[in-house]
Parts: structure tokens; C-alpha cells; sequence
């Protein structure tokens, strides 16, 4: 058995009515160069039965401490059916960009079932009107809990079930496949005994409190970083619904590289907030209602360290970056991001990247479920603005993916709304030798934004504006490289 970590905890207690906290992501396969040309349901299960040891997420369910006195533990579930998580479904005709995107949104509104593996897999056929895309293409949509994977493992996950090459390799023979049956009394043994050592463990936290309140004061005095100040309420915040909308737009990221390049120092991920707040700033000024002020977005940071890369779960930190929707003329836009995002980055590391994580191991699970319910049902979750949306960046494989001998040819990304946050942004990158394409989606409350592809063209057009603008401005130097260590 293995407990759940406090931030992988979180992500159950955070998952309200209407709020499902999973994550996912559409994938696209050519399937012509497969052997035959067509790859068969029966052979993505057979794949996938013959891979099912390489992670423990496919056959592990919940086992949950009696009257939520403990954190949940991972079980092997003796019922596993894999049939039940992958399923096979189609478009309708003409199987079009819309008609995914209203399926994949569909599918992802959807709550896990916490009484089995939480993951599900949909194999859609039907791909025959997508611009871009080869007739006879199929998707492969993919749920997985929060709780179980963050974006980064998320791509070793995925790493799973693809191949470097049409063949399908051999992953070698399973070892024996051992049954937990957890007791209750047991359970609540571990949960008393984790309870002795909270005393400890909130100690410790004490204990940084001093440096961390010097390392804050010290960098407000050398102005490393400054305060947001009150953040904006815009249509994106406020009571989240249950239905959902995605959408997504692939760019180049050669040219991506070539607007950083006009601005010292400047990052891609600079950039990709950039793009995003000036189709915020479009869309929100097409309503009427682009506030005065500047819209903020929450940033999840990875705080892996090298020997944490293979450990499973949730280690993320987080920071807030102003995105400057304040200002107009695009490149001016991305000057002013640059500098919101050092200053981000100076506070997130005085404060310490891994605060989040350590905070959520030492609270109570019961209490933070009943603090964030109690904030929900009295509307105190909405009276207060943390961010305004969140951006991510998730990257993907740099080399060429297989689903069985099927060529991976285009993917985006789902990710899950917060309370009183209801749109979330996601880069997804598949770069290697400085070209591939670089896919922002976004996963929104339909209530919120009922109309996604006008956003869609409102992200393209901030795009197309940045490209502009930069070819008319020679690349700055690169900028000397900061000692200090950032996510970007």
C-alpha cells in the first residue's frame, strides 16, 4: 500500500460538484502507415493489457481511512476489468475540428468513478473532416486523476503506451501480480501513529518560517520582486458549472524562439503568457469588460528534484504572474511580462519551491476537505481573487510517437478548473533541434466562455500580432545568464 501524498490528498478534497480534478489530453494517429493501414480496437487493448506493470496507475484504486482520519492509500483492485477504461466510440459526420472538441469536452465534464483505477481511455474514430489532418485519422482521449499524476508525469505515463517506431516492442513478461486487501483497523492504526508525528512535522515547518519571512523582507528590499496588489474579477471568476468547453491552436516554434530573441533575456514561456494575455485582452475588451488593472495567472511550477524524476504523485509549487493586460502594443506587453515573470520567480524562491508541497503534508485531510467545502457553500471561495486563470506548461516527447505502428500527429492538452477559476491554459510542446509545434489549449466553463472558437482566434490573432511586431525589430543580444535557478 502507498498513501497519498498531502498535495495528491488535496486534489480529491478540492473535487466539489462540478469541479472534477482530473487531467488529459486528445491525441491524433495516422493510422495508414500502420501494418495493414488500420490499427483495430482489439490491438490497442491487446497493448495495452501487455503494458499494464509498467505503471502502477492503471490497476491501483482509493482504499479510504475510516471518517477521513488518514490521507487514502493506492491498492491493487482485485476487480480490475480493462474493458471497462477503454472504450470505442465515433464522430458523427462530417467527424469535423468542432465536433471533436465538443466530445472531448463532453467526455472530460465528466467525473472518475473513485471506486475503481481512475483513468479512462476513449479510442474516437471518425476523424475525416479535420483540416490538417489525413482522412481516416483516430483520436485517443486519456482521463487520469489528479490525485495520481501532475503534468510531468503525465508524459511518462504516456511514454508508456507509445513506441519510437511502427513496431510494437515486447515491454517483457509481468512479474506476479500481488493483491492488497486493506483493513479498516489497520488503516486507522497508520492514521494514529501519522498523527503522533504532525506535532513534528509542523515543527519543522516553524522552523523555516524565520529564513523564509527574512529571504521575503530582504528581497523587497533589494526589489527582486514586488507585490500584485488586488487582483481583478473578471467573467472567469465566480461559481463553476459542470459543463466545459476545449479548444486549441498549434504554432511553430521556430517562430515562437524568433519573438523571444527581440527581447533580452526574454523566455519562450514569456512569450506563451504574453500570447495568452493579449487574447485575454481581446476577448474580455470584444464584452465590454477589460478591467483597468492587470489580469493575473497562477503558474505551476515542477519542484522535482534529479532524484525525484521517476517518483509518481504531485510535487508542485506555484507562483503568480501579472500578465500586463494593461498594456496594449504587443511587444511592450512582453518587455513588461519578462519582468513580472523574474519577479514571480525571485518571490516563488524566496518563499521556498517546495512550501506548497510541505504545507499540504502537514494539514489534516479532513480539515482542508471541510475548509474547502465550507468556502464553496458560503460563497467565500468567490469573494476573493487568488488568479485569474492558470497557464501551464506541459512538455511533450522531442522525438516521433506510435500507437501501435499509427503515427502520433497532432495532440492537445485538458486540464481541470479551480474554484472561482474557470479557464485554464495549457502549453504543450514537442520540440527537439529548435522546430516542432508548440499547441495551447484551453479548457473553460461553458457558462464562462460559451463561445471557445472566438477565443481560439482571439489566442491566434495575439499570436499573429507578436509575430508582426517582432519582424519589425532586430534580435537583442542574449542576455547574461542569471545565477539564479528558474522553471522557464
Amino acid at each position: 500500500m502507498q498513501q497519498l501524498s498531502g498535495q495528491d490528498a488535496m486534489f480529491l478534497h478540492a473535487e466539489l460538484d462540478g469541479l472534477p480534478q482530473h487531467i488529459g489530453g486528445v491525441s491524433i494517429y495516422d493510422q495508414s502507415g500502420a501494418p495493414g493501414g488500420k490499427v483495430r480496437f482489439k490491438q490497442i487493448l491487446a497493448m495495452l493489457e501487455s503494458r499494464l506493470h509498467l505503471s502502477p496507475i492503471f490497476r491501483r484504486k482509493l482504499a479510504f481511512v475510516p471518517y477521513g482520519l488518514g490521507r487514502p492509500y493506492w491498492v491493487e483492485d482485485p476487480d480490475f476489468d480493462l474493458e471497462y477504461h477503454v472504450r470505442h466510440i465515433a464522430l458523427p459526420k462530417p467527424g469535423d475540428w468542432r465536433q471533436l472538441c465538443i466530445l472531448a469536452a463532453r467526455l472530460h465534464s465528466t467525473p472518475l468513478r473513485r471506486d475503481k483505477p481512475m483513468w479512462e481511455i476513449y479510442v474516437i474514430e471518425g476523424l475525416d473532416n479535420i483540416a490538417g489532418i489525413p482522412r481516416g485519422c483516430f483520436a485517443m482521449l486519456i482521463k487520469v486523476h489528479h490525485c495520481a499524476m501532475d503534468g510531468a508525469t503525465g508524459t511518462q505515463f504516456m511514454n508508456i503506451m507509445h513506441d519510437l517506431t511502427p513496431e510494437v516492442r515486447d515491454p517483457g513478461k509481468a512479474p506476479p501480480w500481488l493483491v492488497e486487501r486493506p483493513s479498516a483497523l489497520g488503516m486507522l492504526g497508520r492514521a494514529y501513529i501519522d498523527m503522533w508525528r504532525k506535532p513534528g512535522q509542523v515543527f519543522d515547518l516553524i522552523k523555516q518560517a524565520g529564513p523564509t519571512v527574512m529571504r521575503i523582507r530582504r528581497g523587497r528590499e533589494q526589489e527582486s520582486f514586488h507585490s500584485l496588489g488586488d487582483k481583478p474579477k473578471t467573467r472567469f471568476q465566480g461559481k463553476i458549472s459542470r459543463h466545459r468547453v476545449v479548444e486549441a491552436r498549434t504554432f511553430e516554434f521556430a517562430e515562437i524562439r524568433s519573438i523571444k530573441n527581440t527581447v533580452p533575456g526574454a523566455t519562450v514561456n514569456d512569450v506563451m503568457l504574453t500570447l495568452v494575455a493579449g487574447g485575454l485582452r481581446s476577448y474580455l475588451d470584444s464584452k465590454g469588460e477589460l478591467p483597468a488593472s492587470s489580469l493575473v495567472t497562477g503558474c505551476p511550477i515542477d519542484v522535482r528534484s534529479a532524484q525525484e524524476r521517476s517518483a509518481g504523485g504531485n510535487m508542485v509549487g506555484f507562483m503568480n504572474v501579472s500578465l500586463r493586460t494593461d498594456i496594449g502594443p504587443p511587444l511592450e506587453r512582453l518587455e513588461a511580462v519578462h519582468r513580472e515573470a523574474l519577479s514571480a520567480k525571485a518571490y516563488a524562491e524566496a518563499l521556498g519551491p517546495r512550501f506548497a508541497v510541505e504545507l499540504a503534508d502537514v494539514m489534516p485531510g479532513n480539515v482542508l476537505s471541510l475548509a474547502i467545502r465550507t468556502a464553496s457553500a458560503t460563497g467565500l471561495a468567490e469573494a476573493g481573487t487568488m488568479f485569474n486563470t492558470v497557464i501551464t506548461n506541459v512538455p511533450g516527447a522531442p522525438f516521433q510517437l506510435y500507437l501501435c505502428g499509427a503515427a502520433l500527429v497532432s495532440s492537445f492538452s485538458l486540464g481541470p478548473l479551480l474554484p472561482n477559476v474557470g479557464l485554464f491554459h495549457i502549453v504543450y510542446s514537442t520540440v527537439k533541434d529548435k522546430q516542432g509545434p508548440v499547441t495551447l489549449s484551453f479548457t473553460a466553463c461553458r457558462d464562462m466562455l460559451p463561445d471557445p472558437a472566438y477565443y481560439a482566434d482571439c489566442l491566434q490573432a495575439s499570436f499573429e500580432e507578436l509575430r508582426d511586431a517582432a519582424k519589425t525589430v532586430p534580435a537583442a543580444r542574449p542576455a547574461a545568464r542569471s545565477r539564479r535557478k528558474t522553471s522557464a
